[in-house]
């Protein structure tokens, strides 16, 4: 495993294994296999509704907490709620704190919700704290009228949607990028059978998404791909078993079309900030 510094010097893996769309009856032994696999990330969501599933897989997994870099994200708006939204989340996960809470998505009074977040870190409750689906503008609001700079932002990222206009900005501002759909879901199978990712597959002996998680891992993107099947979770965490050269990486440009699998949240278009 390769790890990352955020900005408040917590450590996370740059690779963690995703729950979103995981059902709660098969998020227990789905983390578990995970978790057995060597993942030591896992990304989960209130609005995920799989939770509770997550912590009892950490707790049953003769880990220790310590040991589980566990991230959520809120589906609340404002102060009162997220705060109360956080202390739900932490009873689900049976844990008495997370290693990161983020901002599932701006809903119009991100300020006061991100101060719950900051409130939550103060009180021990996260180790640190962030956003996800934030364009710059919007960073650049909370930046001016909060305290703690995020210490991740997780926004869409895959071979055809780099995000080379967002990623400069985080970097410049110590804020990681973190990729949700880091295998393109609806373009993963158009994006695994390019004849370049083929070629590079081959030419290391791995697998096309190994090569897709690799592209971006390499660039200090952290990545959280998702799968139920035991078999694609392990290759997805052997995708550190080889380096592609700097050329390759650069090569691997051409391919960025700026597409949303889902063309959401709105805001993140390019045109829009």
């Amino acid at each position: 495993m390769e790890y990352i510094t955020l900005n408040n010097d917590v450590k996370m893996p740059i690779l963690g294994y995703g729950t979103f769309q995981t059902p709660p009856t098969q998020t227990v032994q789905v983390v578990a296999d995970a978790l057995k696999v060597g993942y030591r990330s896992i990304d989960t969501a209130q609005v995920y509704q799989n939770e509770s599933g997550v912590g009892e897989a950490v707790l049953n997994s003769g880990l220790k907490r310590s040991d589980v870099f566990v991230t959520s994200k809120t589906q609340t708006k404002g102060y009162q709620a997220t705060l109360q939204g956080i202390d739900e989340s932490l009873k689900r996960l049976n844990s008495d704190y997370l290693d990161l809470i983020i901002i599932h998505w701006p809903n119009g009074d991100d300020i006061e919700t991100y101060k719950a977040l900051e409130q939550a870190l103060k009180e021990g409750k996260t180790r640190a704290i962030g956003v996800s689906n934030f364009n710059i503008k919007q960073l650049e609001v909370l930046m001016k009228n909060t305290d703690v700079v995020s210490a991740v932002d997780q926004i869409e990222t895959h071979l055809y949607w780099q995000q080379q206009k967002m990623h400069p900005f985080l970097e410049e501002h110590g804020i990681k990028h973190e990729s949700w759909a880091p295998l393109g879901e609806n373009f993963g199978g158009e994006m695994m059978n390019l004849p370049e990712i083929k070629d590079l597959a081959n030419k290391y002996h791995v697998s096309s998404a190994q090569v897709l998680l690799r592209f971006l891992t390499q660039q200090g993107i952290i990545t959280i791909p998702k799968s139920t099947n035991v078999e694609h979770i392990k290759s997805n965490f052997d995708s550190f078993s080889f380096k592609m050269t700097d050329e390759e990486i650069k090569s691997l440009r051409k391919f960025d079309k700026h597409n949303s699998i889902k063309n959401w949240p709105e805001s993140m278009d390019e045109t829009a900030y």
